[in-house]
């Protein structure tokens, strides 16, 4: 009953006899048949008043480019998501600035740093590396993760996109354009994290998205227990970063060789990762042994943030985008506070994942910052009335919470860094989105 009641808000029985009969659901929960009108579900969005307070703290934290309070540094990964967001309320020069300094940290083989911070706030331990083209700041890698090129790709996309600043493609870091750089990123993965049995690219053993290996000890850092995986997440964001690249490109061949890449890793997705007969995607292949013991079926976890992002790299059809968005709202319905933002549900049990209990963090911890993204996929596929329904719940904390890193499904309390950018960068990309629609179906 839960879902429903996430529900109530949206359409007063009376309004909803007027504009289309009564409401109907299908028959999981939290999914409003096609039967509701664009025309009321637009003037629903439009007359939203906590759209607007969402939108207006959200504008109040992004002046910043750090994380969140928790943090003082740059992530790539978080900056991705917020761009858009900061591009509203900074000068169009900070924001270039920002992406740049990642292009100035970047290593001599093309990989992209993490996070950027400066020198005197470095307080960490990880390894952190410095350049003669970035004086005073210092950056680290959190290297079992693949996502760093991948983010930095797709959130220059975004700024030109938003500012029509193509410039910046030909602007001269050190010895090579940014445009040589993007190219030389996604270079480094096809080399140095190419898995080439399955034409895939490759990561430690993660949690879906997460940065953490599951072994005890300082569990962002590639070492002699690691793992190495393929999954979803990983290859979903190559090929969203592949296709931001190809529509920033010249036509010629360079622009053909990565339209190819990208056909094939989404080809080698559906063949190796994506299991038809259940709807969802394997959490992993694994090139040189599994961390888990062999009694322990890994295969039952759903994995809600690289499956949101591979719908947002074109990777499903409408039918299979119905039966993921049915698992995701299950699998929250289980839970009494958790949204389609859980990161992974069931949680590894600690004793296969003792660097992280279930339920925290990145085991079954609640993050608007993905589940903000599957709002973006569910809306960019025609599925309206899901997207505003299911970010309801979202709003609601926020307006009761302010923005937090992640939240406790079993609490509803939240958790992590308070101010994170990058819930409050995806809610404010959502409310965009589905305002612009609703002005256009009124």
């Amino acid at each position: 009953m839960k879902r429903l009641i996430y529900l109530s808000f949206l359409f007063s029985a009376a309004a909803c006899q007027a504009q289309t009969g009564a409401l109907k659901l299908v028959s999981y929960p939290g999914r409003i048949e096609a039967g509701i009108a664009n025309k009321a579900l637009a003037e629903q969005i439009l007359s939203d008043n906590r759209l607007d307070t969402v939108e207006a703290r959200a504008l109040r934290i992004l002046t910043g480019f750090n994380a969140g309070n928790g943090y003082s540094e740059i992530w790539i990964r978080d900056l991705n998501t917020f761009i858009i967001g900061s591009l509203k309320v900074r000068d169009k020069q900070d924001v270039k600035d920002a992406l740049l300094l990642f292009f100035k940290l970047q290593g001599a083989d093309g990989n992209i740093p993490d996070g950027a911070t400066l020198k005197k706030e470095a307080q960490l331990a990880y390894k952190y590396g410095s350049t003669e083209l970035a004086p005073g700041w210092v950056s680290h890698k959190n290297t079992v993760e693949t996502d760093q090129e991948t983010s930095l790709i797709q959130a220059v996309r975004k700024y030109i996109d938003v500012t029509g600043d193509k410039a910046i493609l030909d602007e001269k870091v050190g010895d090579k354009t940014v445009l040589q750089r993007m190219e030389a990123a996604m270079e480094f993965l096809l080399k140095e994290r190419w898995a080439a049995d399955y034409g895939l690219i490759k990561g430690a053993t993660t949690i879906d998205w997460g940065d953490v290996q599951p072994e005890k000890g300082w569990g962002v850092a590639l070492n002699d227990k690691t793992k190495w995986t393929i999954d979803i997440y990983d290859n979903a964001m190559f090929v969203i970063a592949l296709n931001d690249f190809i529509t920033i490109l010249p036509k010629g061949d360079s622009r053909n060789k990565w339209k190819q890449t990208a056909g094939s890793i989404k080809k080698n997705v559906r063949k190796h990762l994506w299991d038809a007969g259940k709807q969802k995607y394997i959490p992993h292949i694994y090139l040189n042994g599994s961390p888990f013991p062999a009694d322990f079926n890994e295969n039952e976890i759903l994995y809600t943030g690289g499956t949101a992002c591979a719908i947002l790299a074109g990777m499903h059809s409408k039918s299979e985008i119905r039966a993921i968005n049915a698992q995701f709202l299950a699998a929250a319905e289980k839970e009494k506070y958790a949204t389609i933002g859980m990161t992974v549900y069931p949680p590894y049990p600690v004793e296969v994942f003792p660097n992280m209990a279930a339920y925290q963090y990145q085991n079954a911890g609640d993050w608007t910052w993905f589940g903000g993204r599957m709002i973006h996929a569910l809306h960019l596929n025609g599925f309206n009335n899901e997207a505003y329904a299911e970010m309801s719940p979202m709003l609601d904390r926020v307006i009761k919470n302010g923005f937090h890193e992640w939240y406790e499904v079993r609490s509803g309390a939240p958790s992590g860094s308070g101010n994170f950018r990058g819930e409050a960068g995806v809610l404010y990309d959502a409310i965009q989105m589905l305002r612009k629609w609703a002005q256009q179906n009124k």
